[in-house]
């Protein structure tokens, strides 16, 4: 068992619009992120089932073809590798759970979210 505080765990910037901090277990990760109005996350796909609970603000994802704009309050279920994007439409909190882990966040060979 391991107890977390997110005022406790690393804050990792990747660049002026993005930021996050991860917990991991041994088969999900938990991010929290936080995404500055307008930052665009480039389509990509991952292994990884997502799971996204807005907190605060609003992202417009692209996936499947369909554009869907997900607000404070709401979750969006991304299955396993289905190309998406997103774009924050405001300052936009929110947690993903992703399962399994996103090793390419854990080792830093996530690209895509640093420039």
């Amino acid at each position: 068992m391991q107890l977390f505080s997110w005022d406790t765990v690393k804050r990792e910037q990747l660049n002026p619009k993005f930021w996050r901090r991860l917990v991991t277990g041994e088969k999900a990760m938990l991010a929290q992120i936080f995404l500055g109005k307008g930052f665009v996350v480039p389509t990509h796909q991952h292994e990884s089932e997502q799971i996204s609970y807005i907190v605060n603000g609003a992202l417009k994802f692209n996936l499947e073809g369909k554009e869907i704009v997900v607000r404070s309050g709401e979750v969006l279920v991304i299955p396993s590798n289905v190309p998406h994007s997103a774009e924050a439409l405001e300052d936009t909190l929110d947690f993903d759970i992703f399962s399994p882990i996103r090793q390419d966040w854990l080792d830093g060979t996530d690209a895509y979210l640093r420039k």
